[in-house]
Protein backbone atom coordinates (compact mmCIF):
# COMPACT_ATOMS: atom_id res chain seq x y z
CA UNK A 1 0.00 0.00 0.00
CA UNK A 2 1.03 3.24 -0.80
CA UNK A 3 0.98 6.19 1.09
CA UNK A 4 -1.47 8.90 0.05
CA UNK A 5 -2.24 12.40 1.65
CA UNK A 6 -5.08 14.98 0.83
CA UNK A 7 -6.18 18.35 0.76
CA UNK A 8 -8.99 20.43 -0.12
CA UNK A 9 -7.91 23.96 -2.11
CA UNK A 10 -10.07 26.54 -2.87
CA UNK A 11 -10.18 27.87 -6.97
CA UNK A 12 -12.19 30.13 -8.82
CA UNK A 13 -14.68 27.14 -9.65
CA UNK A 14 -14.85 25.75 -6.25
CA UNK A 15 -13.22 23.91 -4.02
CA UNK A 16 -10.76 21.55 -5.66
CA UNK A 17 -10.33 17.84 -3.37
CA UNK A 18 -6.17 17.23 -4.01
CA UNK A 19 -4.87 13.54 -3.70
CA UNK A 20 -1.01 12.22 -3.98
CA UNK A 21 0.53 9.47 -3.16
CA UNK A 22 4.27 8.51 -3.39
CA UNK A 23 3.76 8.43 -7.28
CA UNK A 24 2.58 11.72 -7.83
CA UNK A 25 -0.79 13.38 -8.45
CA UNK A 26 -3.35 10.74 -8.15
CA UNK A 27 -6.70 13.23 -8.57
CA UNK A 28 -7.74 16.50 -8.54
CA UNK A 29 -11.69 16.44 -8.57
CA UNK A 30 -13.57 19.61 -8.39
CA UNK A 31 -16.20 19.14 -5.51
CA UNK A 32 -20.18 19.37 -6.04
CA UNK A 33 -20.66 19.03 -1.92
CA UNK A 34 -18.05 17.97 1.16
CA UNK A 35 -15.31 15.83 0.59
CA UNK A 36 -15.82 12.46 2.26
CA UNK A 37 -17.57 10.57 -0.33
CA UNK A 38 -15.14 11.61 -3.38
CA UNK A 39 -12.24 10.87 -0.64
CA UNK A 40 -13.70 7.71 0.25
CA UNK A 41 -14.04 6.57 -3.72
CA UNK A 42 -10.40 7.25 -4.06
CA UNK A 43 -9.36 5.78 -0.70
CA UNK A 44 -10.99 2.38 -2.34
CA UNK A 45 -9.52 2.62 -5.37
CA UNK A 46 -6.26 3.67 -4.07
CA UNK A 47 -6.32 1.09 -1.73
CA UNK A 48 -5.01 3.22 1.40
CA UNK A 49 -6.41 5.85 3.11
CA UNK A 50 -5.51 9.48 2.52
CA UNK A 51 -4.51 11.53 5.47
CA UNK A 52 -5.23 15.44 5.62
CA UNK A 53 -1.94 16.62 4.46
CA UNK A 54 -1.66 20.14 3.01
CA UNK A 55 2.19 20.05 3.10
CA UNK A 56 1.92 16.85 0.95
CA UNK A 57 -0.12 18.72 -2.00
CA UNK A 58 1.40 21.83 -2.00
CA UNK A 59 3.18 22.01 -5.21
CA UNK A 60 -0.30 20.69 -7.02
CA UNK A 61 -1.92 23.76 -5.33
CA UNK A 62 0.54 26.19 -6.03
CA UNK A 63 0.57 25.35 -9.29
CA UNK A 64 -2.96 25.48 -9.51
CA UNK A 65 -3.08 29.02 -8.48
CA UNK A 66 -0.69 29.64 -10.60
CA UNK A 67 -2.89 28.87 -13.30
CA UNK A 68 -6.06 30.34 -12.43
CA UNK A 69 -3.61 33.83 -12.18
CA UNK A 70 -2.97 32.85 -15.82
CA UNK A 71 0.99 32.75 -15.16
CA UNK A 72 1.03 28.77 -15.84
CA UNK A 73 0.16 27.21 -18.95
CA UNK A 74 1.39 23.66 -18.27
CA UNK A 75 1.74 21.31 -15.35
CA UNK A 76 5.11 19.96 -13.99
CA UNK A 77 3.82 17.19 -11.54
CA UNK A 78 4.50 13.63 -11.39
CA UNK A 79 1.20 11.73 -12.11
CA UNK A 80 0.33 8.28 -10.20
CA UNK A 81 -1.78 7.36 -13.67
CA UNK A 82 -3.39 4.59 -11.23
CA UNK A 83 -6.88 5.02 -12.76
CA UNK A 84 -5.55 4.50 -16.45
CA UNK A 85 -4.27 1.90 -18.48
CA UNK A 86 -4.04 0.41 -21.93
CA UNK A 87 -6.27 3.23 -24.10
CA UNK A 88 -7.33 5.26 -21.40
CA UNK A 89 -3.63 6.35 -20.61
CA UNK A 90 -2.53 6.91 -24.57
CA UNK A 91 -5.92 9.10 -24.80
CA UNK A 92 -5.00 11.48 -21.52
CA UNK A 93 -1.57 11.30 -22.14
CA UNK A 94 -2.22 12.48 -25.91
CA UNK A 95 -4.64 15.51 -23.99
CA UNK A 96 -1.76 16.88 -22.48
CA UNK A 97 -0.37 17.34 -25.77
CA UNK A 98 -3.19 20.13 -26.43
CA UNK A 99 -1.54 23.31 -26.22
CA UNK A 100 -2.88 25.90 -23.67
CA UNK A 101 -5.69 27.81 -24.91
CA UNK A 102 -6.45 25.78 -28.02
CA UNK A 103 -8.39 22.84 -28.48
CA UNK A 104 -9.10 19.19 -29.97
CA UNK A 105 -11.54 17.35 -31.20
CA UNK A 106 -11.94 13.93 -29.69
CA UNK A 107 -11.28 12.21 -32.72
CA UNK A 108 -8.08 14.18 -33.18
CA UNK A 109 -6.85 13.15 -29.84
CA UNK A 110 -8.14 9.42 -30.80
CA UNK A 111 -5.45 9.51 -34.03
CA UNK A 112 -3.18 10.95 -31.52
CA UNK A 113 -3.65 8.03 -28.97
CA UNK A 114 -3.06 5.43 -32.13
CA UNK A 115 -6.80 4.51 -32.24
CA UNK A 116 -8.09 6.93 -35.27
CA UNK A 117 -11.84 5.64 -34.74
CA UNK A 118 -12.33 5.53 -30.85
CA UNK A 119 -13.33 9.08 -30.69
CA UNK A 120 -16.56 7.95 -28.02
CA UNK A 121 -13.53 6.25 -25.85
CA UNK A 122 -11.54 9.48 -25.50
CA UNK A 123 -14.75 11.05 -24.65
CA UNK A 124 -15.40 7.96 -21.86
CA UNK A 125 -11.50 8.28 -21.05
CA UNK A 126 -12.05 12.48 -20.50
CA UNK A 127 -15.07 12.67 -18.33
CA UNK A 128 -13.48 9.63 -16.26
CA UNK A 129 -10.25 10.89 -15.33
CA UNK A 130 -9.12 11.17 -11.70
CA UNK A 131 -7.32 14.29 -12.72
CA UNK A 132 -9.01 17.19 -14.30
CA UNK A 133 -7.56 20.50 -14.97
CA UNK A 134 -3.88 18.96 -15.10
CA UNK A 135 -4.64 16.61 -17.63
CA UNK A 136 -6.73 19.33 -19.76
CA UNK A 137 -9.66 17.42 -20.52
CA UNK A 138 -11.36 20.55 -21.02
CA UNK A 139 -9.48 21.46 -24.32
CA UNK A 140 -10.63 18.75 -25.96
CA UNK A 141 -14.37 19.33 -27.94
CA UNK A 142 -16.67 17.49 -30.53
CA UNK A 143 -15.96 17.50 -34.09
CA UNK A 144 -18.33 20.70 -34.51
CA UNK A 145 -16.55 22.81 -32.07
CA UNK A 146 -19.37 22.51 -29.53
CA UNK A 147 -17.84 22.17 -25.79
CA UNK A 148 -19.46 19.04 -24.37
CA UNK A 149 -20.89 18.63 -21.30
CA UNK A 150 -17.33 18.21 -19.11
CA UNK A 151 -18.81 16.06 -16.75
CA UNK A 152 -22.02 17.28 -16.22
CA UNK A 153 -20.43 20.76 -15.60
CA UNK A 154 -20.07 22.89 -19.25
CA UNK A 155 -19.98 26.37 -17.17
CA UNK A 156 -16.91 24.88 -15.65
CA UNK A 157 -15.14 23.78 -18.86
CA UNK A 158 -16.67 26.82 -20.65
CA UNK A 159 -14.62 28.87 -17.82
CA UNK A 160 -11.61 27.00 -17.62
CA UNK A 161 -12.00 27.80 -22.06
CA UNK A 162 -12.66 31.15 -21.49
CA UNK A 163 -9.31 31.77 -19.13
CA UNK A 164 -7.03 30.08 -21.31
CA UNK A 165 -8.38 32.44 -24.52
CA UNK A 166 -7.99 35.11 -22.29
CA UNK A 167 -4.54 34.38 -21.22
CA UNK A 168 -3.19 33.59 -24.04
CA UNK A 169 -4.17 36.84 -26.00
CA UNK A 170 -2.63 38.86 -23.77
CA UNK A 171 -5.97 39.98 -21.68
Amino acid sequence: MSSAAYSVHPTPIGQALIVTTDAGLAALHLLDGPHDAALAGIGLALHAVPREDPAATAAVAAQLDEYFAGDRRAFDLPIDWWFAEGFTRRALESVQSVPYGQTASYGEIAVLAGSPGAHRAVGSACARTAISIVVPAHRVVRADGSIGEYGGHPEVKRFLLDLEDRVAAGV
